[in-house]
């Protein structure tokens, strides 16, 4: 068999060494892919447990672990192997006395071990505990099993995977050789899971809606086109969730949630995957006052639960989620960035000759003074909104299914949470006038009719839903992507997400 700690080795004759391995064991009557082992103990448990065991002491108690060979030491009849399982490493003691007399095979077994396992492999072992002279608590192996043979060879240890790309698309590698991103997947499981306790807590339910819908609906995003055989007709992947959790508040469900996976048909970068996780939240006879504060109380709880903290780190700086956050409207915002102040402007020529002395960039096509406050505050202040800020009171024209505003003209009653210079949370008042509905869907129809990607049909199913009466209800939804992002101090939303969507790569099985 050839030398895979040969340098020159190339990755098919690795391959084709520890294929020729297998057959070896499976000559010696060992299974190289095991059907089960028994385990007793992980590895962080056994360190906690043993943490206060002396150098050189040893314990009688018997355990059994299993996991994956990450470095392997021989010494002629000593080996020191590094096992790593889900929690962690603990290092194993392997002395050719012991292994030979307690297992089966008394002439082999220890060199057996030696010849035919490699990094990667996994195994199982069963032992007693000790720490050894230089203080490494050790498993003492007596009697071992390899459990799957690893046919191709992790990367270098001490290189390790380097290039991002191939970690997102080879995520199996990137978990075992990167305990921080084992971390933050561990992590991201219990806000999830935090989130949804937190909200059966107070009586919401979680109801799963289609993600096949006949009509795209409950956001402006350009949606994933599919066909449905049977039906011969075109179905949406949603884009929201919008438009059937309150169809579900029509009939009666006055606190409803879902949490799930959310598709649109977008760019890529650090802050957008085109298949993200979200969470909407709905809750009957409440206004946007009321859902701010679940929020921030929701959030702060979540932090201090997986966290331990309302403090967290994120890009050098210390996000404080303790109470109260910030709540200001989105004129004040601007005109504390920029001096312009959208209450003084009486029409649209106004606002647009007053942004251009600003040096705002005008996008092609804008006609109202609404639309050039939000184009000004995402421009100069969205992205100093570093603490936790709640912007208020968004122009009517980009917020289709948002009630007016009880006491200003031209807003709804519409916030954005806003941390770290991005949005994280969106919610407002609903709108439960069919007529005002009906009318701000049929805006949206024009604009799809004109080349609108983003605009959509009426759903007029949905709006037969709001003529039977909703409740006064208001609604969230926050980006879980995001959420765990911050809270994991990750600053692209592919770290976040354990296989996210990348363009398809042509290669070979095997590299030459």
């Amino acid at each position: 068999m050839s030398n895979e700690n040969n340098q020159h080795s190339t990755l098919a004759e690795i391959r084709q060494n520890r294929i020729e391995k297998a057959g070896e064991l499976t000559k010696l009557g060992f299974n190289p892919y095991a059907y089960r082992w028994e385990i007793t103990h992980h590895a962080e448990e056994l360190q906690e447990k043993y943490i206060e065991l002396e150098n050189g002491e040893e314990k009688g108690d018997l355990v059994s672990i299993a996991g994956r060979i990450i470095a392997r030491r021989v010494f002629g009849k000593l080996a020191f192997f590094n096992l790593q399982d889900e929690t962690g490493t603990i290092q194993l003691y392997l002395d050719k006395k012991c292994i030979d007399e307690s297992m089966s095979d008394k002439e082999n077994a220890f060199n057996n071990l030696k010849k035919l396992t490699d990094v990667g492999d996994i195994i199982g072992v069963k032992g007693t505990i000790k720490r050894t002279e230089k203080g490494e608590l050790s498993i003492f192996v007596n009697e071992y099993n390899i459990l799957t043979k690893s046919i191709l060879p992790l990367p270098d240890k001490w290189h390790g995977l380097t290039d991002t790309e191939k970690r997102y698309r080879q995520r199996y590698i990137d978990l075992i050789i990167n305990p921080e991103v084992r971390k933050t997947f561990r992590l991201r499981a219990r806000i999830t899971a935090g989130i949804r306790r937190y909200l059966d807590e107070r009586d919401f339910l979680e109801i799963e809606t289609p993600v096949l819908q006949t009509e795209a609906g409950g956001a402006e995003a350009r949606p994933f086109v599919t066909y449905h055989n049977t039906l011969e007709m075109n179905l949406y992947l949603r884009i929201a969730t919008e438009l059937h959790l309150k169809r579900l508040v029509v009939g009666g469900f006055e606190k409803v949630f879902e949490l799930g996976r959310i598709f649109r048909n977008e760019g890529i970068s650090t802050k957008h995957n085109p298949e993200f996780t979200s969470i909407e939240v709905y809750q009957a006879y409440g206004d946007y006052y009321d859902m701010m504060d679940l929020t921030e109380d929701m959030i702060r709880n979540i932090s201090q639960e997986v966290l331990g903290s309302a403090q967290v780190e994120y890009d050098q700086r210390t996000i404080d989620l303790e109470s109260p956050w910030r709540r200001e409207t989105m004129h004040n915002l601007v005109k504390e960035a920029t001096g312009l102040d959208f209450t003084q402007f009486s029409d649209f020529e106004a606002a647009k000759i007053a942004c251009e002395a600003a040096k705002i960039e005008i996008p092609e096509g804008y006609q109202t003074v609404g639309k050039l406050l939000n184009e000004v505050f995402e421009q100069r202040v969205e992205s100093t909104l570093i603490q936790p800020t709640f912007v208020m009171d968004y122009p009517i024209e980009i917020s289709p299914l948002a009630k007016p505003h009880r006491e200003k003209q031209g807003l709804v009653e519409r916030f954005e949470l806003f941390v770290v210079g991005r949005e994280l949370a969106n919610g407002f008042s609903e709108l439960t006038d069919p007529i005002d509905q009906r009318q701000r869907l049929e805006d949206q129809a024009e604009k799809k009719a004109a080349g609108d990607e983003e605009a959509h049909d009426i759903d007029e199913d949905f709006v037969t839903a709001l003529e039977y009466g909703m409740p006064p209800t208001v609604g969230l939804g926050i980006g879980i992507d995001r959420l765990v992002m911050l809270l994991t101090n990750s600053l692209s939303i592919r770290d976040v997400i354990a296989f996210p969507l990348l363009k398809t790569q042509t290669s070979a099985h095997v590299e030459e």
